[in-house]
């Protein structure tokens, strides 16, 4: 910890090293206060500045809150608000059209196919019609190298995780999915993108625990149910870091929108495949099937709106926020399952989500302190080039003389 004072032999020696080195900060007091309180930043009168400054951007007249702030605060919740409630609305439309008890349309890769024309078809409207979103300059190499490989790791995902809904409850596959930021963290060490902590791993342990304890008090376990949705976790986690590394690394970012123009019709054409050889011949022979636009269409629109949330959230907030906003989405869908779907939900189901829940929450709260920790480098840094900036500058004003 640092003091908040400060010896006058410190003061003394900082002085004299920088005027021995740069005689012309003697005749120069703004300089030498600016280098001063950069290079100790810790101390009261600097820290009780900085707060009071920053205490009155963010309050108005009377120590109420500024109505920039209110607004901020109001439409960040506003986002959070829309991304759960259709986050929550895709989820169990797509168990209400899967599930056998309800709609019972068995047919995740189908299901996947339209949500994946509907979306491209969509963002091809709002990139090239209605100049929404600017696209990305993306050249036929780059593309097949990069968006080719995450394309078919996400419709392996979206295909893995729509069947799971057939067999498991939602509360139960909520649970699985707190999988994921070990799924992400494992992979990410696997392929050097993430350093191994001893630390974050006993995390990862906790969490992994916390779901198995979770699975072993399921009602309605399934095997099968279990492992397609272990297989989209891991693919999906695969696709996370195959993005940092194909796409981040290279200076290309894309936000949802362009992400669906780019990926979508590579999902449909991977889809393809399967579909042709294990629901074609069912759909083919089921002639009493007649397609119900209004389920699909709706079901369709609001995968796409979610996406859009996406886009604003992320862009207004943060993908920590989004990552806080999942934990409440997951437990919403955990109550619903069990009050309205009327899923079993066993204490030892809930006691060991309990336990998973607290590793996650930990891991976002580890992540958020490395964020603090590296944007302040970035400051001191900053700080510390703006500083010899000046040196130079006031040392060739002095030679000039």
């Amino acid at each position: 910890m640092f003091s908040p004072y400060i010896h006058k032999n410190q003061f003394y020696i900082f002085i004299s090293l920088l005027t021995s080195h740069f005689p012309t900060i003697r005749s120069d007091p703004f300089l030498l206060f600016f280098l001063f309180i950069h290079h100790f930043p810790h101390l009261s009168i600097f820290q009780k500045t900085r707060k009071k400054q920053q205490h009155n951007r963010t309050m108005g007249k009377g120590g109420s809150l500024s109505d920039n702030v209110i607004k901020n605060i109001i439409l960040s919740y506003t986002y959070v608000c829309i991304w759960i409630f259709l986050s929550f609305t895709v989820i169990v439309y797509n168990k209400y059209i899967l599930d056998k008890k309800l709609y019972y349309w068995p047919f995740p890769i189908s299901l996947t196919m339209i949500h994946m024309s509907f979306c491209a078809t969509l963002a091809f409207l709002l990139i090239k019609v209605f100049k929404f979103v600017e696209p990305v300059s993306m050249s036929r190499e780059l593309y097949l190298s990069s968006v080719v490989p995450i394309g078919a790791l996400y419709s392996l995902s979206l295909w893995l995780s729509n069947s799971a809904y057939i067999y498991l409850s939602v509360s139960f596959i909520q649970m699985l999915k707190a999988l994921m930021p070990v799924a992400v963290y494992s992979i990410g060490v696997l392929f050097k993108k993430e350093t191994f902590k001893t630390d974050t791993m006993v995390n990862m342990i906790s969490i992994s625990f916390g779901v198995a304890i979770a699975a072993y008090g399921e009602a309605r376990f399934d095997s099968w149910g279990v492992m397609l949705q272990l297989g989209a976790v891991a693919f999906e986690a695969t696709r996370l870091v195959m993005i940092q590394i194909l796409l981040t690394s290279k200076g290309i970012t894309l936000n949802p929108i362009t992400s669906l123009y780019y990926v979508a019709p590579c999902c449909l054409v991977f889809l393809l495949v399967p579909w042709i050889f294990v629901e074609y011949p069912v759909l083919k022979d089921t002639s009493s099937f007649d397609f119900d636009f209004v389920i699909f269409g709706t079901n369709s629109f609001c995968a796409f709106a979610l996406n859009l949330a996406v886009f604003l959230l992320v862009g207004k907030t943060s993908a920590l926020t989004m990552n806080v906003a999942g934990v409440v989405k997951d437990w919403l869908l955990i109550a619903f399952s069990w009050s309205v779907i009327k899923d079993t939900v066993t204490p030892i189901n809930l006691f060991g989500y309990g336990v998973a829940f607290l590793g996650v929450a930990y891991y976002n709260h580890a992540k958020l302190q490395a964020l603090k920790a590296k944007e302040a480098e970035k400051k001191v840094g900053q700080a510390d080039e703006e500083g010899e900036r000046l040196i130079e500058e006031r040392q060739g004003e002095g030679s000039v003389k």
